[in-house]
């Protein structure tokens, strides 16, 4: 049964990131010269291409079931996978900013810019030992609050915008439902490993995010 799920997740993660791909080659393509089409493109090949530092290795562990050989690129795809996710919402600020005619220069712009700079200096410490089978659970709570802080004020300011552009109503529900999935992961996936699976319907909600941004 173990194996079943293991070749369903491998499945499931393939499907992501061509989907993620995908998407990101249409909009860009499609994009008609709109900024906006162009760095919602841009942002959805971050979040493909970065996922893939880590779902690739994840899915040969899961073919090969030599988990210690590719343990390397599992941690370093983790920890490029969390910068480009902090990309991810960076980018996904601007979009908001655009899509709602909102002036960039005011302080929450700001407080993205030092959370995002915040994230990626604590991804890159090398107290967070990437590389071992089960990292420091501290310094996974370290650098993901943040990371959560983050999101959140993706997902209110999408709140408040909800009703603009109708095509991103439900943007600040994917991004909540994102981090319900995902921080059971951060805190009980060392003890528990079958929470890991919550990062399935995580997943999920990213490509909802994705198409979504398809109506822009």
């Amino acid at each position: 049964m173990k194996r079943v799920f293991g070749y369903v997740e491998g499945i499931f993660n393939v499907a992501y990131l061509i989907t993620a791909f995908v998407i990101g080659l249409v909009l860009l393509v499609n994009s008609q010269g709109e900024h906006v089409r162009i760095l919602a493109g841009i942002m959805a090949l971050v979040l493909a291409i970065g996922d893939g530092f880590h779902l690739v290795p994840r899915v040969m562990v899961i073919l090969t079931g030599e988990e210690e050989r590719l343990r390397k690129a599992l941690g370093r795809g983790k920890e490029i996978t969390s910068i480009t996710m902090t990309f991810f919402y960076f980018i996904l600020w601007y979009i908001g900013l655009m899509v709602f005619s909102i002036d960039e220069g005011n302080i929450w712009t700001y407080v993205v810019y030092g959370l995002a700079t915040a994230r990626i200096l604590l991804c890159i410490r090398p107290e967070n030992k990437w590389e071992e089978r089960y990292p420091p659970l501290n310094w996974g709570i370290y650098r993901n609050i943040p990371f959560f802080l983050q999101g959140m004020i993706v997902a209110g300011f999408f709140y408040i915008e909800r009703t603009v552009f109708p095509g991103l109503s439900y943007m600040w529900l994917a991004i909540l439902l994102s981090f319900v999935f995902y921080l059971p992961v951060v805190l009980f996936s060392n003890k528990n490993p079958k929470v890991g699976m919550l990062m399935l319907p995580k997943t999920a909600a990213y490509v909802w995010m994705l198409v979504m941004c398809l109506s822009l």
